[in-house]
């Protein structure tokens, strides 16, 4: 990387800091923005495509870890009390539907990709990430019910489907005759990462919460000591040939059950270096994969990417809330508002490091998917979560009483309506 690469993102970085509320109202979000930047990178021959994935992996590694971690420690378990069926039946019934629709429909388009590199590009497309809704989780005229269902089912669906990302990486490994880990193999180190996250995770929950109520821990560094146990628990989990991405998501839901009440605000500093790590993924995806699409743009690839975003995830959230006691609008509601972000990003990334030039095409599709959603669900937050919240305001909100606010990942938090925390 020589000095015009880092001046151009450090610039970019501090720009879009003091002027990002700004042109966030305008619809251009930060994925939107840092892309654009990559591109003009690449174009600019800042961003040299063959040589960059490999360079990418421990950012994209690291970058997956903090989120995992921080996503599923959000989330703790006893938060999950309300509406418990509707999140069972969107992580348990929607995220498995959503893969095998995809699957199919990737064997059914692209006839040269296998069951494999199928699946993997299927796995790859079923996590969401909430954070590029901004106007729909933080809208408060959108009830508070509605918008945990989308947070909830974002924080926890990308940990749960990376298991199934990681078997099909070693499956399509396998398939091309190379010389990885085959998908047994791959099924064990999952186990042992989990096992090894949870450890980790519970364990070092369990020392912050003593060592705060004893007074040892200083508040300055204990948002630091968090990021640590997240990389811990990856690399832990490495060093036993355990999964490391599992092990951070297991780490996470474990530190969030055993860090007590302090937990949430301990992961404020682990949020915020998360966040600086994503706008840079986001930069490289547009600097090394967005060249890859525009040297594939085909229509099979932009109709699987279509149909990913409406057919394959509506279908699937409908099916799975059949029978929940939700209105018609507010599952509609809930199946457009999928949109695909950091997760699949960075899961290609890896793919395209470990597999090189065989999974190029995949990695096309899950990046057109990827820019598509984030134009189509960025344009559409704010004009459909309004006519969602007057059809609630004429129709009344669904049956189940208030629940409490969940803060979502890279996001303000809203101190009350329309006025956004300092």
């Amino acid at each position: 990387m020589d000095v015009l690469t880092v001046v151009l993102i450090t610039a970019t970085i501090f720009v879009w800091g003091i002027v990002s509320a700004r042109l966030e109202r305008a619809d251009l979000t930060a994925p939107i923005v840092f892309m654009a930047v990559g591109v003009l990178a690449a174009w600019l021959g800042l961003a040299q495509t063959p040589s960059a994935p490999e360079g990418l992996k421990p950012l994209a590694e690291v970058t997956l870890v903090w989120v995992l971690f921080s996503d599923a420690a959000r989330v703790r378990v006893r938060d999950l009390r309300h509406d418990l069926g509707a999140y069972v039946r969107l992580l348990a019934i929607s995220l498995p539907l959503t893969v095998l629709f995809g699957w199919g429909l990737a064997n059914w388009l692209f006839d040269d990709f296998g069951i494999w590199l199928a699946l993997l590009v299927a796995a790859a497309l079923a996590p969401t990430d909430a954070a590029l809704g901004v106007p729909v989780v933080t809208n408060p005229r959108v009830p508070a019910r509605v918008r945990r269902l989308i947070t909830v089912e974002s924080g926890l669906n990308d940990g749960i489907i990376t298991p199934v990302v990681m078997v099909a990486l070693a499956g399509t490994a396998t398939a091309e005759g190379l010389d990885a880990p085959g998908p047994a193999e791959a099924v064990l180190e999952l186990a042992v990462g989990a096992a090894v996250g949870v450890v980790i995770g519970f364990g070092g929950g369990w020392l912050l919460n003593k060592a705060r109520g004893r007074g040892w821990a200083a508040d300055e560094f204990a948002g630091i000591a968090v990021l640590a146990l997240a990389l811990l628990s990856y690399a832990g989990a490495l060093s036993v040939h355990g999964n490391g991405f599992v092990a951070a998501f297991c780490a996470g839901l474990a530190f969030g059950a055993a860090a007590g009440p302090r937990g949430p605000s301990e992961l404020a500093f682990l949020e915020h270096v998360s966040g600086l790590a994503s706008l840079l993924v986001w930069l490289a995806f547009g600097g090394v994969a967005i060249p890859l699409v525009l040297g594939r743009f085909e229509v099979s690839t932009v109709l699987y990417a279509v149909l990913s975003l409406t057919v394959v995830r509506m279908a699937s959230v409908a099916l799975s809330l059949v029978g929940s006691g939700l209105r018609k609008r507010t599952v509609l509601f809930v199946g457009w508002f999928g949109p695909r972000g950091l997760a699949s990003l960075v899961f290609a990334l890896l793919a395209l490091e470990e597999l090189g030039s065989r999974v190029e095409e995949a990695v096309a599709v899950i990046a057109v998917t990827v820019v598509l959603s984030v134009i189509a669900h960025g344009a559409s937050a704010a004009p459909l979560s309004a006519r969602y919240a007057r059809s609630v305001v004429a129709h009344g909100p669904e049956h189940g009483g208030a629940v409490p606010e969940m803060p979502v990942r890279g996001l303000p938090r809203r101190r009350g309506p329309g006025r956004p925390a300092k």
